[in-house]
């Protein structure tokens, strides 16, 4: 960690070496030295023109990538590590055409590495919001004026949110958020998650949607009527607001549309990169590699849309 890379200058020559990066990668995966994934013998060589290494007790071959997100990619790890370092310290994210042009590959190449490294940034923790704590939900479809006439007639028949996914998030005054990808706004779905990510009796401040009146019964709920205010004392949901505004900037100004079955990633992204937000870039980008190891996406999963649409933002 001392000696990590703080620009991204620094960090593509200090990765150009795909010795380094190997070497940096077995740190990660095993700290206590390295184990054969067959028969966890710590007895390994290692072919060093082509960066294997091989069990002396099993026989069989494995790479430092077995068991990560990097697994099975025929790319080096100096383009995996540009690419981790990109989309940890983009402020709004980056396109896979973009990524595409910087490391010389495909843009179909380069949304698979995305998404894999999304995989690794879903950092899921049982530790609880305390305090004061914001609750609010969007919003995110397409613009009724963008679509084609069948489909805008439907949309003008419900309300403006008709159609649209909704995305339900907590944040915690002055630390983390979190957020997930909702079927609905009714209280049997928000109720429980708040209850399940927020301490008991702490406060909790929403809007006036009645779905939220379930949570007296728990906490220190106290609501905004935004119909006639915003804030009221220390009661708003202002911190939440701003969060969504950096979520649909980096869906609108970057990746331009989304298919609504990627959403919870595109929000994990987001997630990840704002309750890192005081740390420097270095530390973003050790704080993904270091959730790499015993996650893997392949392109099967991730290409099982069906029929499900891509969605703008409104």
């Amino acid at each position: 960690m001392n000696n990590l890379p703080q620009t991204l200058l620094k960090a593509v020559r200090y990765f150009s070496n795909l010795d380094i990066c190997h070497a940096y990668m077995r740190k990660i995966k095993w700290p206590d030295g390295i184990v054969c994934p067959h028969c966890e013998s710590k007895r390994i060589g290692e072919i060093a023109t082509r960066k294997i290494l091989r069990c002396k007790d099993c026989r069989k071959e494995f790479r430092d990538k077995v068991g990560t997100i990097f697994e099975d990619s025929p790319l080096g790890l100096d383009k995996w590590f540009v690419a981790v370092w990109s989309i940890a310290n983009c402020k709004n994210g980056i396109s896979s055409h973009e990524l595409g042009r910087a490391l010389g590959v495909t843009q179909k190449t380069a949304w698979f590495m995305l998404h894999r490294i999304r995989e690794a940034m879903r950092t899921g923790t049982f530790t609880k919001l305390r305090g004061e704590v914001e609750s609010d939900e969007t919003f995110v479809g397409g613009k009724a004026d963008n679509m084609h006439a069948k489909k805008r007639a439907k949309r003008i028949q419900g309300r403006g949110t008709v159609g649209k996914a909704i995305v339900h998030g907590m944040l915690e005054r002055g630390g983390a958020v979190k957020a997930v990808v909702v079927a609905d706004t009714e209280s049997n779905t928000l109720c429980p998650i708040i209850r399940q990510n927020v301490e008991h009796g702490a406060n909790v401040y929403t809007d006036a949607n009645p779905s939220y009146n379930m949570l007296a019964m728990t906490h220190w709920h106290q609501t905004v009527d935004h119909a006639t205010q915003y804030v009221n004392g220390r009661v708003h949901t202002n911190g939440m607001e701003n969060f969504w505004s950096l979520l649909k900037r980096a869906i609108k100004g970057t990746y331009i549309s989304v298919a609504e079955f990627h959403l919870s990633r595109y929000v994990d992204e987001q997630v990840f990169r704002f309750n890192n937000r005081k740390t420097g870039d270095g530390s973003r980008f050790w704080n993904v590699l270091r959730t790499v190891v015993g996650k893997r996406l392949t392109y099967r999963q991730l290409a099982a849309v069906g029929d499900c649409g891509f969605m703008g933002i409104e």
